[in-house]
């Protein structure tokens, strides 16, 4: 942790230190360090000043080390910026990539307890998929389920994509495209059943008791009937 200024509250040496696929890497005065950080330095001074004032007290930290790269950058970038930069702005063959770390920064700041960012990383999320016509697949909607709560506005969300992708007439996927999520979590099945039936209005299908009953019985297509 690097060192603060009382009164201004800028960053005088190195903030953050992390492990990026095998490489150390810093943030310093070479690219954000020396930006100010008014908000996240007034909590690092009082966890100081705090701990300076009880020696039985120990520095307090935050341990990210499953974490992904990008989303922590993102996050650091807000911390220092106070925002995200606007995904509309980006260049066509950014977009997706930038999406996908705003979804992931969704996940860090859950863990952590940061709302705001956490709605702004989703809005972000949201705009990048609109604007390239990309959403994620079912491996990559099956580890979000893994760790995120029941009621979560990503799982309402990623439930609603999973709805509008198996009932496009016009996309490949269907139910069995997302088995691996229905096989992870009974709650995505629910939640996607729930979004289908939110999606489509209400509507009664015909009743599965009445007319003939060929299509539920064992021989085939088309075959002569042998029950009276």
């Amino acid at each position: 942790m690097g060192f603060y200024s009382v009164n201004s509250f800028h960053t005088y040496f190195q903030d953050f230190a992390y492990r990026d696929q095998g490489r150390f890497r810093m943030a310093n005065q070479i690219n954000i360090a020396d930006a100010p950080a008014t908000t996240f330095a007034e909590s690092v001074l009082k966890s100081l000043l705090e701990t300076a004032g009880n020696d039985k007290l120990k520095p307090s930290k935050i341990e990210l080390l499953d974490e992904d790269p990008q989303a922590f950058e993102l996050l650091v970038k807000w911390l220092y910026q106070g925002r995200l930069d606007d995904v509309s702005d980006m260049p066509m063959d950014k977009k997706w990539d930038y999406a996908d770390a705003c979804q992931k920064l969704y996940i860090l700041c859950d863990r952590i307890n940061m709302p705001h960012l956490k709605d702004t990383a989703i809005d972000q999320f949201r705009k990048g998929c609109n604007e390239t016509g990309l959403v994620p697949g079912p491996e990559e909607i099956k580890p979000i389920y893994d760790t995120t709560p029941p009621r979560s506005p990503i799982r309402r969300l990623l439930s609603r994509i999973a709805a509008r992708q198996i009932m496009d007439p016009d996309s490949n996927s269907d139910a069995s495209s997302y088995k691996l999520c229905f096989e992870s979590s009974a709650d995505f099945a629910i939640d996607v059943v729930n979004a289908i039936r939110q999606g489509s209005g209400p509507r009664l299908f015909d009743d599965p008791t009445e007319g003939t009953g060929c299509c539920y019985h064992e021989h085939g297509t088309g075959q002569l009937c042998k029950v009276a």
